[in-house]
């Protein structure tokens, strides 16, 4: 029988219940919706209606992240698609970090979004790809969160080797598929992270099969953009995107 941990205070999953055009938004690896909450709350202010899935295994307890795989992740991610569809005529995916690459994957597989939208999406991760996971410790500590400007973040203080497997697992399974993607994509990426290579987001855009693709270069932030200096310019950028491609689907 397996384990029931309570959630974090704070880490848990967030609905704002606005208009017809829903935001499906992901956050990344050992974080949580916290680190998306602000940015969550100012699409609701543009009337989206907006769900963040907390992630399994995120936000509770270690053991409990240590027990998840990827596939688990992505279910977490259709669940809350799933929970928009009640709601919303038209939905779009956002997602940071290991949430962009969660996103990144579904849409390849066929998840019925109406655009993507990544922020510094995890195509690479040069601290974990530099492991032997034969020989690593079983808990890797935590590095501070990658922000710019003085910010909190929900983290564990260790992340168990096998979960940075799993991630490099999925990153491995998504960049093959990337080409398969025809739907609109916006591609947001900080020019200074110490997380991601900001080159991720360069192959990203070279890669991915839409027509219809477009980069925007943060400036003032690092990895955790949602939390960090650009958060209006994140939610300007993609209000815009998603507002053309919103009507573009309503109108036929």
């Amino acid at each position: 029988m397996s384990m029931v941990y309570p959630v974090l205070p704070g880490a848990d999953d967030f609905f704002f219940d606005r208009g017809s055009v829903g935001i499906l938004l992901c956050h990344g690896f050992n974080a949580t919706p916290q680190s998306v909450r602000a940015v969550g709350e100012r699409f609701a202010e543009r009337g989206f209606s907006v769900y963040a899935p907390r992630l399994h295994g995120h936000g509770t307890d270690l053991r409990d992240f240590e027990a998840a795989t990827a596939e688990d992740w992505k279910q977490s991610v259709r669940d809350g698609y799933e929970q928009l569809t009640r709601r919303c005529e038209s939905i779009f995916i956002v997602g940071q970090s290991m949430g962009a690459t969660l996103a990144l994957a579904l849409v390849a597989e066929g998840l019925p979004v109406a655009g993507i939208i990544t922020i510094n999406a995890a195509l690479s991760v040069p601290a974990y790809e530099a492991l032997s996971f034969t020989e690593c410790t079983v808990y890797l500590p935590e590095s501070p969160p990658d922000i710019k400007r003085s910010a909190f973040e929900i983290v564990y203080e260790y992340v168990p080797s096998v979960c940075a497997s799993e991630l490099l697992r999925l990153i491995g399974e998504t960049i093959p598929v990337l080409p398969d993607i025809q739907i609109p994509t916006l591609i947001l990426y900080s020019a200074e992270d110490h997380v991601v290579p900001p080159t991720c987001s360069d192959y990203l855009h070279r890669t991915i099969g839409s027509d219809d693709k477009r980069s925007y270069c943060l400036l003032d932030s690092y990895h955790v953009a949602t939390l960090d200096h650009d958060q209006e310019t994140i939610v300007r950028e993609t209000a815009q995107f998603v507002n053309q491609f919103s009507r573009l689907t309503q109108t036929g």
